[in-house]
């Protein structure tokens, strides 16, 4: 799995949410405590940012519709979104972010 340096942890607001690209893909990275989350940068409803949205516990809802997505699993938890967004694999190196499109085999 081949993991890129996207930004570093500092640059995350706590219970917070940035953008941030992984080559051509958009990428919402989002920061409870110690752990950072990566989920695909656009609503799975409306294709708008999620990173424009806010975080509630441990989902992020999209800004326009009020769709919000698990920061775990990528999974919606409310409409009017049904269809999940893509979670990326993320690893923290000292305050540096990394992250990985691949899957896990």
């Amino acid at each position: 799995m081949s993991y890129e340096k996207v930004c570093r942890v500092s640059d995350i607001p706590d219970s917070g949410v940035i953008a941030v690209e992984v080559g051509e893909t958009p990428v919402a990275l989002v920061r409870k405590g110690a752990e950072v989350f990566a989920l695909h940068d656009i609503c799975s409803h409306a294709e708008v940012k999620l990173s424009e949205g806010e975080v509630y516990d441990d989902t992020l809802e999209c800004w326009l519709h009020g769709s919000c997505f698990d920061i775990r699993s990528g999974k919606p938890t409310g409409p009017p979104a049904t269809k999940p967004v893509n979670v990326y694999t993320v690893k923290i190196d000292g305050d540096d972010v990394l992250v990985s499109l691949s899957k896990e085999s």
